[in-house]
Parts: structure tokens; sequence; C-alpha cells
């Protein structure tokens, strides 16, 4: 049965994590096209514009039931967000897809200018962001989207931890009026939420309570977090674990009260440790409660072609790397 952790007065229910082999593991991608023709079907405004990948970006699903608020633009991201600006001036609720790499990644003047200064409601699906797109290596694995992202003014940027919340989040998203990021990867991920775990934008959400330290994640990896979290149980360590979905706007209450009640952050992402989330958490905790943190993520390197799991562990982000930036932490813990 799923566990009903209950952190800050809100229940949480999650998935068991006892028994790895028992865990289910989907795409977080396939959650995106489960939202997405959701939301198509519910208002005929909703479209989807896609740069020639709709089996890959999931758009597929849209393609085939609602052929006619879909678009297929061929390999051309700027024109793509172009197009997708010119349609939202009209009305309609554009959703724009490509790999992460390529839009926002090739077409990022475009969606600076086209849909954030001008405040357009498009939302962007990046998909295959992350290492785990595994043997396309490194010119299509994109670890520097959440940095260019969030650096752009009136852009929401959300990354969900499994296929359920990817769902949730896009039709969430939706609604939402204005530009939007929503960063998820390729590969199978193990489901650590239920249809029953609340999800909102810009809240961040506790799946495990704990003193010695936080660990605050966001995407794929919550699940090693949460693993590594159980495991430094065994040894004494109380890890707090944190959802970190929103990265803009970030929960800045959330990370300034995990920070009091911890003394102690970790932060983990698949994406370069530099301008990523958990320099987000850094900025947040420099304005209002300097404290000694980790960071868990790419190391200022390219990735490279491998299988998904073997990259996680090469590039430092595997449980046992979270595991060891925990025991770092705990010796430049403040209190």
């Amino acid at each position: 049965m799923p566990s009903a952790n209950v952190a800050n007065g809100v229940s949480m229910h999650l998935a068991p994590l006892d028994d790895p082999k028992s865990i289910k593991q989907v795409p977080t991608r396939n959650g995106f096209g489960e939202g997405l023709l959701e939301a198509a079907k519910a208002n005929e405004n909703v479209i989807g514009i896609c740069a020639d990948l709709s089996e890959s970006t999931r758009f597929l699903g849209l393609k085939e039931a609602l052929p006619d608020q879909y678009i297929e633009i061929g390999v051309s991201e700027q024109m793509l967000v172009a197009m997708a600006g010119g349609l939202a001036s009209t009305g309609k609720i554009p959703w724009i897809a490509s790999y992460a790499m390529f839009n926002p990644g090739r077409s990022w003047e475009q969606v600076r200018t086209i849909m954030a200064l001008n405040e357009t409601n498009v939302k962007i699906a990046g998909a295959h962001a992350g290492v785990s797109v595994g043997p396309d290596g490194a010119t299509h694995q994109a670890v520097e989207d959440i940095a260019i992202m969030r650096v752009i003014p009136h852009m929401t940027v959300v990354v969900p931890c499994d296929t359920l919340q990817t769902k949730k989040a896009t039709l969430a998203l939706t609604q939402m009026h204005g530009p939007v990021y929503l960063r998820f990867a390729r590969e199978k991920s193990p489901i650590v939420t239920t249809e029953q775990t609340p999800f909102e934008i810009g809240k961040a959400q506790t799946f495990r309570e704990g003193k010695d330290v936080a660990i605050v994640a966001c995407g794929i990896l919550l699940y090693n977090a949460l693993i590594a979290a159980q495991e430094l149980a065994a040894e004494g360590i109380d890890c707090m674990v944190i959802n970190n979905h929103t990265v803009k706007p970030m929960d800045a209450r959330a990370i300034v009260d995990a920070a009091k009640r911890t003394g102690a952050i970790v932060t983990v992402e698949e994406h370069q440790v530099h301008a990523g989330m958990g320099s987000r958490v850094a900025e947040i905790l420099a304005q209002q409660h300097p404290t000694p943190i980790e960071f868990v993520g790419v190391q200022d390197q390219f990735g490279q072609s491998g299988d998904p799991s073997e990259l996680i562990e090469h590039y430092g982000m595997g449980t046992s790397a979270i595991k060891d930036a925990v025991r770092r932490i705990l010796k430049r813990r403040t209190r």
C-alpha cells in the first residue's frame, strides 16, 4: 500500500520504496503525453507543435487523436517558437516540443524575445534532458537548460520527479497563463508518487522528514535521494528529502525552513551544478539564512554516450554520491 507521509500538515501519498524490484518504472515523457492529450480534449485551444519528434516527445497521442490540434513543423526549432508565439496571440495555448538540447537550446534567443519578453502563453516541453538520455551522447544531453531558462524574466521552470507528477504539471501549466518550461527525461524512471500525491506549481514537497540534513532534489534523481536517505538512516543519519519540482519560482519558504531545521543542505539534480536548481537554493540561503551546502550534479563536464544508469553513476549523481555528500556536509554543519 502507498504510504501517506504527513509533512507541514499535508498528506504526501508516496509509493512504497522498500522493495526496489516492485517499483514501477515509466518514462516521465509518458506523463507529458497523457497530460497534453487530456488538456487538449478539455480545451480546443490547446495545440501541439512539434519539430519532427512526435513519438519521442510523446506528441503522438495528440497527433492521432486530435489531428486538428497538432502541427508538424519539421526540424526548425527557431520557427517552432515563432509560430507558437503568433498562435498564442490569437488565443491558442501552444505546447511546443523537441529535445531540450535543441528547444530551448538552439532556439534560446527566440524563447527570450518572442516568448518571455512579450509574455506570450507558450509552453515548452524539453524532452530527453540530462545525461540519462544515454547513447545519444554529449550533443543531445541537455545539462545546461535549467540555467539558461531560469535566468529569463517571466519564465516558469518545472522539473517533475516522475511520470505521474509530469502529467499533473502538464495540466497545471496548461491552465496557467504565461511562458513555461517543463523539463523531463527519456528513460524509464521509478514512480515515487501516486495519483493522490498533491501537486502545486511553486510549492516544494517534503517527502521525508529529518533533522540532520535536508536533501533538496528535482527530477528523476528524487528517487535516488529517497533511497540515499533510507540507507543513511541505518547509519543513524536522519535526512529530510524535499521534492523541489519548481525551480522558478522556487519555494523560498520551504528551503529556508529546511535549512533552519537541519543546518545543512545537499542539492541533487541531473544538470550542471553551475547555475542550476542548486544554485538557486544557494542564492536563497545566502540572502535569508546562510547554511553549509553541497551540490550533487554534473561537475563542469559534457556528457558522453553510455548506458543511462552507468552515466548517472559516472557523473556522481547516484545514491552513493548523494550519501557521500551528506557525510561531507555533516562535517561542516554549523549547529
